[in-house]
C-alpha cells in the first residue's frame, strides 16, 4: 500500500564529495559529486546529459581507504544533476553510507564547536 508517508525521504546531510559513477551497463567512468546523502539515496550532481529517470548506474565510494561500488536508480532529473537511490546489495553496503554520514555529521560538529570556542575566547 502506497502512502504518503512512503515516499517522504530519508534525512538528508548536506556534502560535497567527488565521485566516479557509470552507467551499469557502460565501461567508462564518469566524474560527479554529491552534493548530499541520505541512507536512501543521495543528490549526483553532473554535468552530463545522457543520464535518465530509471537509468541503473554504479557509484564508487571512497572513505577511509575502503572502496566500495554501490548499484542506484535514476529518481529524477534535472540540469543540475539527479536523485539517485541506492539499491544496496549487502550490509557492507549500506554499512558504508552509513560511515560517510557519521564521518560528515562528526566532522560538522567538531568545526561547530571549535568555532563555538573560538567565539567564547574572542568575547
Amino acid at each position: 500500500m502506497d502512502t504518503k508517508q512512503d515516499k517522504v525521504p530519508a534525512p538528508r546531510l548536506p556534502l560535497a564529495m567527488s565521485i566516479e559513477y557509470r552507467k551499469s551497463y557502460g565501461r567508462q567512468n564518469t566524474k560527479g559529486t554529491l552534493k548530499n546523502i541520505s541512507l536512501s539515496g543521495a543528490f549526483l550532481e553532473t554535468e552530463t546529459l545522457e543520464l535518465a529517470t530509471n537509468d541503473k548506474v554504479v557509484i564508487e565510494f571512497i572513505v577511509s581507504d575502503r572502496r566500495r561500488k554501490m548499484a542506484c536508480t535514476i529518481v529524477w532529473k534535472n540540469q543540475k544533476g539527479c536523485g539517485v537511490q541506492f539499491q544496496p546489495f549487502n550490509k557492507r553496503d549500506t554499512q558504508i553510507v552509513d560511515d560517510l554520514m557519521y564521518f560528515v555529521q562528526n566532522n560538522r560538529e567538531f568545526r561547530k564547536n571549535l568555532l563555538e570556542d573560538i567565539f567564547k575566547q574572542a568575547a
